[in-house]
Order: structure tokens, then C-alpha cells, then sequence
């Protein structure tokens, strides 16, 4: 029997975390695929297109990361989001804090990366205040507050906290047939709630943009739960996910990502540090963003109007970065990742952020026309 080789692994996964990070930069450039700015047009127009945009790529994770569960091709719950712990003040105040930040800075964490493939050096300069944010949330500064002020604050499951755990505790149930059901169920509603709009039905971008990203996130779930999976590392004698920071089954997410990547760029001779599946990602993304921009003709140079629009952007980096590692995710990382591992710590957090970003757009309009 031949020995695996976890560095050929780790290539493999790095390679196509960066072909579906690729896919999903041009998708989303192309469809402009944005929470921030679903969030904007439902408060600010009460238009529900993005949104439904958003939520058909939810269903599509949903659906897609059970029917793998289901295939025993992966174990989601080795992610991190399916815990029988449940820090809940640290999903409520990371979500609002992220929901803020993404709002005072054009645009959550993907969006940041699709922005700067698109030539904005704007969303440039957010990214390196969101991965230095990011990463003194997770080993500096702010994580000392995060460690010992809001992770504590939990609850302790007697299960794991996604909803088809929770079920089949509660009724005595088998766990796959509450996954069936309750995937059906909750990806049915929100394909309803989707489709019922006659016009998001005639909405080519809308679908495209919903559908590939939610397949992008399952694929991930693959790339990382199946191909980067091993049994046995032969170095360590242990099962391992290859490649990912966490060292656990990884999908999109990009707060803490630009963290690692920033990382990698300022510690590139140290040879422990290689390209993970989510550095991987972050890159493709800019790269997909890039190559649809340059394509369509509509790559455009970006800069900030003024000091106060420069402030603003700072400000939304640092806050996005705190919020994103403290909630555990961020609009992609909790709000379809995690989602669709059916996660109630992401269904929180998910809310949460839309509730900081709606919010601070109120504050924002009432300012403007109290300075009117």
C-alpha cells in the first residue's frame, strides 16, 4: 500500500480551494453578490432581489452539504460550527460588531476581496486592517478580551447545536432521518420564499449568482472534508484535515483567512508556513473578481473621496476583523458555511450582522439629514 503524502495533499487542496474561490470571485463580481448590499437595498428601497440572491445560495449550501453528510463523504460535524458548546454572546456581539464594520467599510470580507479585484484600493486598504484586526483578535490584543470576557458566557448542549442534533436529542430520533427532514424543510422554505418573486424567477443574475455560490460552498466542504481528509497522517499517526488553519473541515470564509494571509506574506522564508485552503481562497477570489473585470471592461481604479471616507473604511476593517473571529465567521463563513450545517450558532449570528449592518445604515441616513 502506498504511503499519503501530506504535502501532495495539501497542494491538492490548496489548488482547488483556489479554482472555487476563482469561480466564486467572477460569479459574484458578475452578479454583484453582497450582503452589505442586500442588506442596503431591503432597508434603504425595501427591494428584496439581493436577498433572495443571498438566501438561494443558503438553501443551495444547505442542501448541498447534507446530501455529502448524507453520502458519508464528509463528517460536518468535525467543523467548527456543530460544538455541543455554545458561546452565544460572543455569536450576538461578533455578528453586531462584523454587521457594523461591513457597513462602515463598502462591503463585508468577500466583498472586500471582490472589490480589490475589481481595482478598488479602498477595499485594498480595508483588507489590511480587517487581517491585522483578525489577527490580533485571534492571538493578540483583542483576543484576550474575547478569551476571557465573551467565550466564557456559553451554554453547554447535551448535543451538538445544529438543528437535526438538537431534534433528534429532543424526540428521541434517529440524527440522518432529522438531517433529511430538516434540511428539506428549511432549504424548501427559503427556495419558496426565493421563487415566489415572479421577478427574481426572470432574474438570470440573481440565480447565477445564488447557485454558484451556494455550490461553491459545498464544494469546498468536499475539497477540504474529503480530499484533504486523511485517516491516518502518516507523521503524526492521527486523523487530519490537510491544509486548513483550523485543523478541522474548512469551507469559505474570509475574515480570519486575510488574517493567515497577511501571515504568509510577512513570514514567507519561514518554510512552516504554507498556503492553506483558506489563503488559497482569499486569492482566488480577488484573482476570479480580477479576471471577470478585466474581461467585461469593467475594471475600474478606486480611491477614497476624502480623509473622513478614509476614517470610515479604517474603522469598518477593524471592526469586521474583531467581529468576524469573535463570531466565528463572517457574512459567507457564518451566513452560508455555517448555515448550511443547519448550525443555530450561525443562524444567530447570521441575524445578528444583518441587525448591526441595518442599524448603522438608520444612523448613517438619520446623520446625513440632520448635516442635509
Amino acid at each position: 500500500m502506498n504511503e499519503v503524502n501530506p504535502a501532495v495533499v495539501a497542494t491538492t487542496v490548496a489548488w482547488a480551494s483556489f479554482a472555487l474561490a476563482f469561480v466564486f470571485g467572477a460569479i459574484a463580481n458578475k452578479t454583484n453578490f453582497c450582503t452589505m448590499g442586500a442588506v442596503s437595498d431591503m432597508v434603504n428601497m425595501g427591494d428584496w432581489g439581493r436577498m433572495r440572491m443571498w438566501l438561494l445560495s443558503i438553501a443551495v449550501a444547505v442542501l448541498g452539504a447534507s446530501a455529502l453528510q448524507l453520502g458519508g463523504l464528509v463528517e460536518l460535524s468535525k467543523s467548527i460550527y456543530m460544538g455541543a458548546n455554545f458561546p452565544w454572546l460572543s455569536y450576538l456581539v461578533g455578528g453586531l460588531v462584523f454587521g457594523i464594520g461591513m457597513t462602515l467599510g463598502s462591503g463585508c470580507g468577500s466583498k472586500t476581496l471582490i472589490r480589490i479585484g475589481g481595482g478598488s484600493l479602498k477595499s485594498l486598504v480595508v483588507f489590511v486592517f480587517l487581517g491585522i484586526s483578525a489577527y490580533v483578535t485571534l492571538r493578540g490584543l483583542f483576543g484576550a478580551l474575547r478569551v476571557s470576557v465573551l467565550d466564557p458566557v456559553s451554554l453547554k448542549l447535551a448535543s451538538g447545536q445544529d438543528l437535526p442534533s438538537l431534534l433528534a436529542h429532543a424526540f428521541g430520533a434517529d440524527k440522518r432521518t432529522m438531517l433529511m427532514l430538516t434540511s428539506a424543510i428549511v432549504a424548501g422554505l427559503l427556495l419558496l420564499f426565493v421563487f415566489k418573486d415572479r421577478e427574481f424567477r426572470r432574474n438570470f443574475d440573481g440565480i447565477l449568482g445564488g447557485v454558484g455560490v451556494g455550490l461553491v460552498v459545498v464544494g469546498g466542504w468536499y475539497v477540504s472534508g474529503k480530499l484533504g481528509y486523511l485517516v491516518e497522517d502518516p507523521n503524526t499517526l492521527q486523523e487530519a484535515f490537510v491544509a486548513t488553519n483550523s485543523g478541522r473541515l474548512e469551507s469559505l470564509s474570509f475574515v480570519a483567512p486575510q488574517a493567515y494571509t497577511l501571515e504568509l506574506l510577512m513570514f514567507w522564508t519561514d518554510t512552516s508556513k504554507i498556503v492553506t485552503f483558506g489563503i488559497a481562497a482569499a486569492i482566488g477570489v480577488v484573482a476570479g473578481s480580477a479576471a471577470y473585470a478585466l474581461a467585461s471592461g469593467n475594471f475600474r481604479w478606486e480611491s477614497f473621496r476624502d480623509a473622513k471616507d478614509t476614517g470610515s473604511h479604517m474603522i469598518g476593517g477593524v471592526l469586521m476583523g474583531f467581529g468576524g473571529v469573535t463570531a466565528m465567521g463572517c457574512t459567507v463563513g457564518q451566513g452560508i458555511t455555517g448555515f448550511s450545517t443547519l448550525a443555530t450558532g450561525s443562524m444567530l449570528t447570521l441575524l445578528s450582522i444583518i441587525a448591526g449592518s441595518a442599524l448603522t445604515m438608520k444612523w448613517q441616513y438619520a446623520r446625513m439629514m440632520r448635516e442635509a
